[in-house]
């Protein structure tokens, strides 16, 4: 054999081995359910049990994972003789979501957030044949590391039960499992012989240990009480073991490198950055500490970690952490960017060398002058080809996979982020996520490996979740006007015309954004602090929204006894009162920049002493709109007052100044009943108040003295120690109906 020939060889051996070592972890096939068909089916029967009652004995259901080949589920359904279904799914997952799909399909039925409609016919209706659902998407990703802070922050063990069998249902088998990490976090720091105090000052408050958790920001709403870390830790427990049941894979947290400023006593010379400022927050609450990855400090505290990890939770081998989210690195380096992800997941590795590490793709996007192609791949090729997947997270507006070659080889998911903040308000991109998954999957060298959405918050726009879950299980995109359709009929259990023109109308408008670079946050002045220069422009024609309104109300009588009717009956209102507010605020500004008194008073009066009123009392009839609900779930997780106040403060201050001084204000806007008579109409209140006095005094409005004077409501309602109603109260029709009669004749005229 020649020297060549020879050299060849050994090249080919060695390519072989890269290819053996680096193909075997792109298809992921380690992951993989933990609990038994067996298990996985009990787990499903016991679902439709809590869904149907005793109408669950009608499915005979189990799980044969051998029905799938190739690690995408399947699930097939035959109807028998004596009309029962028999259910037959690849995993738990695939069992029940392929079960809801003929609930959706055959049995017009419906389960959300906002209520369920479960009028199953009877018999069932039965099935020609097999009925095969399957999906081209090895995962379907579900959560946001803020989601456990805008939204799930109070929940207790019934509202996760109720929230993974919606999981299950709408078919996530990858969901992010983040409750109880700061328990272990303090395991490890007394282990490495910080004292309490440092372990205190370091967590925030229950309601902003997302931005904790990533870096941001440390110590504001806190000190964690120990009950708290006893609660989260039991719900952990359960969360895990439910999960687990379904064959769902649970994303469990590691290390970021994010450190309490006491480690520097006991390492003075650890290679640690202290960050700049974050937000509008000034150093006493964020500037945190970052410890290289490159010190072996960091692998030491990250296995530590990890190890902890491990030993509590057991461990599916997919873990999330976020460097650099929102926080630009030191150095654009390279070579400094791909040591630091190489650190990360040797962290990782050193505990389970199965580790993949999941990575929300987020940073590329908030910082995208840092984040060139060079250093985004630098820091992705840090990483095994194939060992880390990236959340393309905000992928229905601004996708990452299409400029970055499909994160340059590392698989990928392509998520809807949807929502900021829990933010309430009508909001969509139907068209862009009817298409957007299709066009990643055939993507030249596409390395998608699943869908998934991300919000920050949920509770809102349930529409928008069904319809993305759902494209999961789909060849092909949709008819967007006809599944809008089919949703009303399910929905409601009615195929009243009204009811399916007015959802077509809702999704070819508010549904379905097409501005480019579009980010849905609330921008609606109703829910900003007032100024003469707000934002007011939206990206629908409001006609579209108020003819879907006339066809809600017009099919109200009938339907009032359906939660789900009257969830979005208040809604569909709510909205059409924000846009409304809009328009009188820009009667307002009008009014005092041409200083004629007696329209400013005219119009700042209806919108102070009628429609803001009218709205509150609207939201205060359902149960799903209530500001009481969210701080009375708080308060019960507390063991004595003092425990109470601390959430109470942590609860309404996420939701108006976000910090001590409104460092992030009105970002986590809700439209809840309670909060809008104490904290919207107050301030709206105190600003025509301020526009009139104004002007009877020839004084120029000046936003700066107006901040000073509506922070101090702002705060008042923070510790206004009030109780707001937990239980609805009104007749949501008769609120609902008086106020179509008194705006609606107004919004064709101002719409």
């Amino acid at each position: 054999m020649s020297p060549r020939s020879s050299c060849s060889l050994v090249l080919l051996v060695v390519f072989c081995l890269f290819v053996t070592a680096y193909c075997k972890f792109p298809t992921l096939d380690h992951i993989k359910p933990k609990a038994s068909d067996k298990s996985q089916g009990r787990a499903v029967i016991e679902l439709l049990k809590r869904l149907l009652g005793n109408r669950s004995t009608e499915f005979i259901v189990s799980v044969n994972r051998s029905l799938s080949n190739d690690s995408l589920d399947v699930c097939e359904l035959r109807s028998t003789k004596n009309n029962k279904i028999v259910a037959t799914g690849s995993t738990g997952v695939a069992l029940a979501s392929g079960i809801y799909n003929y609930l959706k399909y055959f049995c017009n039925c419906h389960v959300s957030w906002s209520g369920d409609q479960l009028d199953l016919p009877s018999p069932l209706p039965k099935l020609t044949g097999v009925l095969r659902i399957n999906t081209q998407h090895r995962f379907r990703y579900y959560q946001n590391v803020c989601t456990f802070s805008y939204s799930t922050v109070w929940w207790d063990w019934p509202r996760w039960e109720r929230e993974i069998d919606w999981m299950a249902l709408n078919g996530i088998n990858l969901p992010l499992a983040f409750t109880g990490q700061e328990a272990l976090w303090q395991e490890v720091y007394r282990a490495l012989g910080l004292n309490q105090s440092e372990i205190e000052e370091f967590f925030s408050g229950p309601a902003f240990l997302a931005w904790n958790r990533m870096g941001n920001m440390f110590q504001f709403g806190g000190p964690l009480p120990q009950s708290w870390h006893v609660n989260q830790l039991y719900l952990q427990f359960k969360i895990l073991e439910r999960m687990r049941s379904f064959g769902m894979v649970p994303v469990l947290p590691a290390f970021s490198g994010n450190i309490p400023r006491g480690i520097l006593r006991l390492y003075p010379d650890a290679n640690v950055t202290r960050l700049r400022p974050w937000a509008q927050f000034n150093c006493s609450f964020s500037c945190s500490y970052i410890l290289d990855p490159r010190d072996p400090l960091f692998l030491q505290i990250g296995s530590l970690y990890l190890s902890q990890v491990v030993k509590q939770f057991g461990t599916d081998h997919i873990y999330n952490t976020d460097t650099f989210n929102e926080m630009t690195p030191p150095s654009s380096d390279p070579a400094y960017l791909s040591a630091v992800s190489r650190s990360v997941f040797a962290s990782m590795t050193a505990v389970d060398p199965q580790a993949i590490w999941l990575m929300q793709g987020w940073l590329f996007f908030s910082d995208a002058v840092f984040w060139k192609p060079a250093q985004i791949q630098a820091l992705l090729h840090g990483v095994p080809l194939g060992r880390m997947i990236v959340l393309d997270l905000f992928a229905e507006t601004e996708p990452i996979f299409s400029y970055t070659e499909s994160f340059y080889g590392q698989p990928f998911i392509w998520c809807m982020l949807q929502n900021f903040g829990g933010n309430s308000g009508f909001f969509g991109t139907v068209e862009s996520i009817n298409s957007g998954p299709f066009k990643a999957l055939h993507f030249p060298n596409s390395t998608l490996v699943g869908i998934g959405m991300t919000p920050e918050g949920i509770e809102q726009n349930p529409v928008m979740f069904e319809l993305m879950s759902e494209l999961a299980w789909r060849k092909e995109p949709v008819n967007l006007s006809k599944w809008a359709s089919l949703y009303a009929a399910r929905r409601y259990g009615s195929t009243q015309e009204n009811l399916t023109t007015a959802w077509r109308l809702l999704f070819t408008s508010v549904y379905n954004c097409t501005v480019p670079h579009y980010r849905n946050h609330n921008h609606s002045p109703l829910v900003r602090r007032p100024s003469l220069r707000m934002n007011t422009g939206i990206w629908y024609d409001p006609a579209d929204l108020c003819k879907a309104w006339k066809l809600i109300i017009e099919a109200a009588p009938s339907l009032m006894s359906k939660e789900t009717f009257r969830y979005d009956l208040v809604d569909v209102t709510r909205q059409v009162l924000q846009v409304l507010t809009t328009s009188f605020y820009q009667d307002i500004a009008e009014a005092f920049q041409k200083q004629k008194l007696p329209e400013l008073l005219t119009a700042g009066g209806v919108l102070v002493y009628d429609l803001l009123p009218e709205l509150n009392r609207l939201l205060s009839s359902d149960r799903n709109f209530l500001l009481g609900t969210w701080l009375e779930q708080a308060r019960s997780l507390a063991i004595d007052e003092k425990e109470a106040k601390l959430y109470d403060m942590n609860a309404r201050n996420q939701l108006t100044l976000w910090g001590p001084s409104g460092e992030i204000l009105d970002y986590a806007s809700k439209e809840w009943g309670g909060l809008m008579e104490d904290y919207y109409a107050q301030r709206w209140g105190l600003f025509v108040q301020t526009l009139v006095e104004c002007m009877d005094s020839g004084r120029p409005f000046k936003q700066d003295t107006f901040n000073q004077a509506v922070f101090q409501v702002e705060k008042g309602f923070i510790y206004n120690n009030r109780k707001y109603p937990t239980k609805p109260q009104g007749d949501t029709y008769e609120i609902a109906h008086r106020i179509f009669l008194k705006y609606y004749p107004q919004s064709l005229k101002r719409l």
